[in-house]
């Protein structure tokens, strides 16, 4: 038996097409193939070929944090220079980010970086392992990916 890793997410939406130009022209994932039968459309997402999302159209509502399922999905760049780049750019097609900038994991950690949202409300993380160093942590004593 191997270590098993992350394949590639699945994310419920709302709206297939507003998901998908938001994952593409945000997150820059290209569109790798895609399924336009009603009831049964689908979006997968990658870079390079790879798939590393899907959309499925079958949500008929907003995300519900205190719902069973998926907490959040957690991105990682290569430095916290990535990780602010990604910053502007989402601030200037006027995402809903869940804090102010780029905050630390945990009061004194080095890994951190920024929270926010898709169409549909689904948290979203770019986040780095090292790096933060002295950013503010705005969840005493849990992890500030943890709750919402």
């Amino acid at each position: 038996m191997t270590t098993l890793r992350t394949g590639h997410v699945g994310l419920n939406v709302t709206d297939l097409a507003r998901s998908t130009g938001f994952y593409r022209d945000t997150l820059g994932y290209d569109l790798l193939a895609e399924g336009k039968e009603e009831g049964r459309r689908f979006a997968l997402l990658g870079h390079g070929g790879e798939l590393s999302l899907t959309l499925w159209e079958q949500a008929d509502g907003a995300f519900a944090p205190a719902a069973a399922g998926l907490h959040h999905l957690a991105l990682t760049a290569a430095d916290l220079e990535e990780v602010r780049a990604y910053e502007v750019r989402l601030r200037a097609l006027g995402v809903d980010f869940a804090y102010d900038g780029i905050v630390a994991h945990g009061e004194g950690a080095a890994s951190g970086g920024i929270f926010f949202h898709d169409p549909d409300g689904i948290r979203l993380e770019i986040s780095v392992p090292t790096g933060a160093e002295g950013a503010p942590a705005p969840v005493a004593a849990a992890p500030t990916c943890g709750f919402f």
